[in-house]
């Protein structure tokens, strides 16, 4: 019998090869991967091999490719866009509710865990999304992206596969809520992201998990009183 290696095609064994290099350099999500050029002496195939293996990991989620900038790890990892069908939910008011709760469940333990394990790189790419949130609220611009992004780094910061696999849940959730709360809320925001930050930078788990939890909560009682609950 034939190895699996052998019957797949050349581009399929250069995405596999781009896998190996990526976890080899430990990459993280949102980093640029080397020009095609570059990949194409590093694996030692053809350029439009490497093309070929670029749009075979891009369909599978595992980077992205950004015209005109170049090829980036996903930030999805290798999940699809909606992996529990968020998007087919018709009660959208019931859905945020129930994703607030999880958060509020999921994402103070996983601030704590950063704290622990994040590394100085990571925490310097936290911070970078940080000031460009706070840009974006000096601005009085819509910061939702951002604030998925930060969520996303604080989850990636753990060093932990099934924490990461979880934040295009996370991501969701973020994304829901901004969708169903008409007004944005800026002082408070700016307070806590940075509460939750400078306790991650500090390796201060126990403050990251409670910064986490009030600023949580403090989503939840704004979207209640958006919707007339409160």
């Amino acid at each position: 019998m034939k190895k699996n290696a052998e019957n797949k095609t050349l581009a399929d064994q250069a995405a596999d090869q781009m896998i190996r290099y990526i976890q080899e350099q430990g990459y993280v999500p949102g980093d640029r991967l080397p020009t095609e050029a570059d990949l194409s002496k590093l694996l030692g195939v053809g350029r439009n091999t490497v093309r070929e293996a670029v749009r075979v990991l891009a369909s599978r989620n595992i980077v992205s490719v950004r015209q005109g900038s170049g090829t980036f790890l996903s930030e999805k990892q290798g999940l699809a866009d909606d992996p529990f069908g968020f998007s087919f939910v018709e009660d959208r008011e019931r859905l945020t509710r129930e994703l607030m709760q999880t958060r509020v469940i999921v994402e103070p333990p996983i601030a704590a865990l950063a704290a622990q394990n994040a590394e100085p790189e990571e925490i310097r790419r936290l911070e970078e999304i940080l000031l460009e949130i706070e840009a974006l609220i000096e601005a009085r611009e819509d910061y939702s992206d951002k604030d998925t992004q930060f969520h996303a780094q604080i989850a990636s910061c753990t060093h932990n596969s099934v924490v990461s696999r979880l934040v295009p849940v996370i991501s969701s959730g973020v994304a829901v809520f901004a969708q169903e709360v008409p007004s944005e809320e800026y002082k408070q925001t700016l307070r806590s992201h940075r509460a939750i930050y400078n306790a991650i930078r500090g390796r201060k788990a126990v403050e990251a998990q409670q910064a986490m939890y009030l600023h949580l909560l403090f989503n939840e009682s704004r979207y209640l009183e958006e919707m007339g609950d409160a």
